[in-house]
């Protein structure tokens, strides 16, 4: 197991979001560290199940939580997302399905569903907690 407090972020790729997300989490869970799981529009490629990349995000969860011991993920959507260009209505949708799937794979963590706004400012969508 890793030293130091790990949490797991399944982000957009988009550089905007990186620094605003791990900022929020590190503060809110007293974090030492972020996983970062990138990809573009992950909202719904967890929402949709999109292959083969669902595969990969969940492997990538699984080394979190299971080598770094993280007990906190969140699935992130973002205003003027590339890989996901739809309304923050949509988006929310897509945050609250992919979080389903998150607790779908049975791991022993707290899920949270985040949204960011044009300033890059973090609201919370909907909580699961362990």
């Amino acid at each position: 197991m890793a030293k130091g407090k790990f949490g797991t972020a399944i982000n957009c790729m988009d550089g905007r979001v990186q620094l605003p997300v791990i900022n929020w989490m590190t503060e809110k869970f007293g974090l030492d560290y972020v996983d970062m799981i990138t990809e573009p529009g992950p909202d719904k490629i967890l929402a949709e199940r999109i292959f083969p990349n669902i595969d990969s995000v969940k492997t990538r969860v699984l080394i979190s939580v299971e080598k770094h011991g993280s007990d906190v993920i969140i699935i992130t959507g973002h205003d003027g997302c590339a890989g996901n260009p739809v309304s923050k209505d949509a988006h929310r949708e897509h945050i609250l399905r992919a979080m389903r799937v998150i607790k779908s794979w049975g791991l022993s963590v707290s899920i949270y569903g985040l949204w960011l706004d044009s300033n890059w400012d973090v609201e919370i969508v909907e909580t699961i907690e362990k």
